[in-house]
């Protein structure tokens, strides 16, 4: 029997070493599993590191397009406000040059008018010294013992027509020299009669 237990025992020492290899090659497979789910677990930390940062980066540029669409939609309504007072300014610019433009060719047109109607003054207050003269000059030859008392009147009347015309707002000036001519002229026109 102790040559077929040794065989048996030799066998068992076989399989125990066949075993042990199969044992040690399960380890160094187990091992180089571990060493690979090691691995994998690192670089499934890094992924989520690499996640979690981008994921932050993600959130940061969100943040950023956030805050830049309301700086772009906070400008645009500026830049829609400052175009919409830039219109107004402009419209109230036309408006107001529009305004001055009239008033200013309206005033035009009254400076023609007060022009043309000092020019006419001037004309009428010229033509009436011109008959005051005329008269003057009657007066003077009458006095010197001349019957002109007919045109004297027709001077008179000229005189007054133009006076009016001259000065219609009532300052006739000329309007006294006559009046005292007149008296003066009563009382000459009687000395040259009784001569």
């Amino acid at each position: 029997m102790a040559n077929s237990s040794v065989p048996q025992v030799q066998q068992k020492f076989d399989v125990i070493r066949q075993l042990r290899v199969e044992v040690d090659a399960v380890k160094a497979e187990a091992e180089e599993w571990k060493k690979n789910m090691d691995r994998l677990a690192s670089e499934k930390e890094a992924a989520r590191t690499q996640l979690a940062s981008a994921e932050i980066q993600l959130r940061s540029l969100k943040e950023k397009a956030f805050v830049q669409a309301s700086d772009r939609e906070r400008l645009a309504t500026e830049l829609s406000t400052a175009k919409s007072e830039v219109e107004k300014a402009m419209a109230n610019a036309d408006a107001m040059v529009a305004v001055y433009r009239f008033d200013a060719e309206a005033a035009q047109v009254r400076a023609k008018e007060v022009a043309e109607a000092a020019q006419a003054r001037a004309n009428w207050v010229a033509e009436h010294a011109k008959c005051q003269s005329r008269r003057e000059t009657l007066e003077e030859i009458h006095a010197r013992g001349f019957d002109l008392t007919a045109e004297i009147e027709k001077a008179k009347e000229l005189e007054a027509e133009t006076g009016v015309l001259a000065f219609p707002d009532g300052d006739d000036t000329g309007s006294m020299s006559g009046s005292k001519s007149e008296g003066g002229l009563e009382g000459e026109d009687a000395s040259p009669g009784e001569d």
